[in-house]
């Protein structure tokens, strides 16, 4: 006597069930790149001035620190994780190199012992995250004391300025013929080398399954650890490239350089589209939301509206943006009907 029996293998199908325009185009990412066109065209009808070449090289040299580091955060925080302690490298990666400017050492030196401060920096927040446990938000808010604590410590209240102009005109020179300044050229290939290691290879696809599922990461063969190692370590190079760009670019070494920064950046990532939760968010809304805080900064300044204003308004925005996130998913789940079947593929095995 034979039996066979049906068994049901159910595939519930979220993301590519809809048309690839509604995937592209129906996204918090996509949204913000909407409202920053729209943002930039309203500016530039009413706000005096904000249409010039000068205003767009202001404004690229002011959010280039933001746009750097904002790479490497989007890749900690897509694993679930945080780091604060960006702000505070960015100081003592500025206060490293003016000690090496007045101990006498070539820029070129004094650059890469702050590079490499950075690197220590990193290293350090991953160890006490992915060997000794700690959370990473405790771990970074700790960090980021630590970090200015010796950027204070090494310099008080003196400030070093005495760069070569070389440098410092670099810092600030625009790409021949165009408004654009050459700090733009390190930022783009840093970009595509973060676009190409998040969304084609292996290693950011472990990075997104971290962020939804540590455990189902490290059963799918992820080394969960030294991702996270990496990217830390990635934070902390960047951001002392950065802290470099800033010391060059305002030509002062000082202990309370880039105070608040981490905020800024967090806020772009956050406001792009990236998960506080970890497992969802792409680039290129980190890099739009970066660009729209820039241009709302730069056209209110130009409005004559104060610096606590504009700072109110980047907090509504942030709020707004997290609010509407949770908002879109329970409008979702309410969506599918209780006695509505998912789309299934059935299968009859002997």
């Amino acid at each position: 006597m034979t039996t066979t029996a049906t068994t049901e293998t159910t595939r519930v199908i979220r993301d590519y069930d809809k048309p690839l325009w509604r995937r592209l185009l129906l996204t918090r990412e996509a949204a913000i790149v909407g409202l920053l066109i729209l943002v930039v065209v309203v500016a530039s009808a009413t706000v005096r001035g904000f249409g010039q070449p000068i205003t767009l090289n202001y404004l690229l040299l002011d959010i280039a620190p933001i746009l750097l580091i904002a790479l490497p955060m989007t890749l900690i925080m897509i694993t679930g994780e945080i780091d604060l302690s960006v702000g505070s490298m960015v100081g003592l990666s500025s206060v490293v190199t003016g000690v090496g400017i007045q101990a006498g050492l070539p820029f070129e030196v004094a650059a890469l012992l702050a590079l490499l401060v950075g690197v220590v920096g990193g290293a350090f927040n991953g160890f006490l995250v992915t060997v000794v446990g700690l959370p990473s938000l405790a771990v970074t808010i700790g960090t980021l004391a630590l970090f200015r604590g010796l950027a204070v410590g090494l310099l008080g209240t003196t400030a070093v300025t005495n760069f070569p102009e070389t440098w410092t005109a670099l810092a600030k020179a625009k790409i021949a013929g165009t408004t654009i300044p050459y700090i733009m050229v390190p930022f783009l290939i840093l970009l595509a080398i973060f676009v190409i290691m998040l969304h084609f290879t292996p290693f950011g696809r472990g990075i997104y399954a971290i962020g939804l599922s540590k455990d189902a990461a490290r059963f799918s063969g992820v080394d969960v650890e030294r991702t996270k190692m990496v990217l830390f370590v990635l934070a902390g190079v960047v951001s002392a490239f950065a802290g470099i760009y800033y010391t060059l670019r305002f030509g002062s070494a000082r202990g309370d350089n880039a105070t608040g920064l981490e905020l800024q950046v967090i806020a772009a990532v956050v406001l792009g589209g990236v998960s506080v939760f970890g497992g969802r968010g792409q680039l290129y809304g980190v890099v739009a939301a970066a660009l729209l805080i820039g241009v709302l900064a730069s056209a209110l300044r130009l409005a004559n509206v104060t610096s606590d204003v504009i700072n109110i308004i980047t907090g509504v925005l942030l709020v707004l943006s997290v609010v509407a996130a949770s908002v879109l998913t329970w409008l979702q789940k309410a969506r599918r009907r209780p006695g509505r079947p998912p789309r299934v593929a059935t299968s009859t095995a002997p």
